[in-house]
């Protein structure tokens, strides 16, 4: 077993999408993307088997999933509330979704960034018109391989730069990649990060 695996990204059509904020006139909104508490049951099972992994529900809301390694229980747990479109199922699934992400399930998906999409309305509610493109980084098998050596110095050189708020050096360093290396490499750092990155360099990298 590689826990490791637990974090390979799923594939495209695995990925659902659902409406973030939205424009006051309502023609565009920000797409967020999930995917499905059976999704993330297959991955564990493809991953630990079938008897390598257990959920328990402590208390309502809160979700314990537990992974066998080298024959002892580690657990990690995270909670949700009652959702607007499932109630009480959606927070128990919710929180199932929380704890696997613990353990790496679907972080990604938290790295996308936010990408505004047409939206049309349905029923009470609207939806994404169409599927938005994920980036490289976030499909099972990118086209653009970069070595471990080079994201490890990618990293931290740029680190460093947001350390020592050095604008020139954190723009050299990205300038040698092409826009598909760049989110590659993109998806090595946090939310915080990138923030900080755009922040100094007052654009996208």
């Amino acid at each position: 077993m590689n826990l490791q695996d637990l974090k390979t990204p799923f594939p495209s059509d695995k990925i659902s999408w659902r409406v973030g904020s939205t424009t006051r006139d309502k023609d565009k909104g920000i797409a967020l993307a999930y995917i499905t508490a059976r999704d993330v049951m297959d991955r564990l099972d493809e991953v630990c088997g079938l008897e390598g992994w257990q959920c328990l529900y402590p208390f309502e809301g809160c979700c314990q999933l537990g992974i066998k390694i080298d024959g002892e229980w580690i657990w990690k747990s995270n909670g949700a509330g009652v959702t607007d479109y499932e109630g009480e199922k959606g927070r128990y699934s919710d929180a199932f979704k929380r704890a696997a992400v613990l353990w790496g399930v679907g972080r990604y998906l938290y790295g996308l960034p936010n990408e505004w999409v047409p939206i049309k309305q349905k029923g009470k509610s609207y939806v994404i018109n169409g599927n938005p493109t994920l980036p490289d980084w976030a499909l099972p098998n990118p086209t653009v391989k970069l070595t471990k050596e080079i994201k490890d110095k990618v990293f931290s050189q740029t680190i460093d730069c947001l350390a020592a708020n050095d604008e020139q050096g954190l723009s050299q360093i990205w300038d040698e990649f092409e826009n598909e290396e760049k989110l590659v490499l993109w998806g090595l750092f946090n939310s915080q990060q990138r923030t900080a990155m755009k922040k100094l360099t007052a654009k996208e990298i």
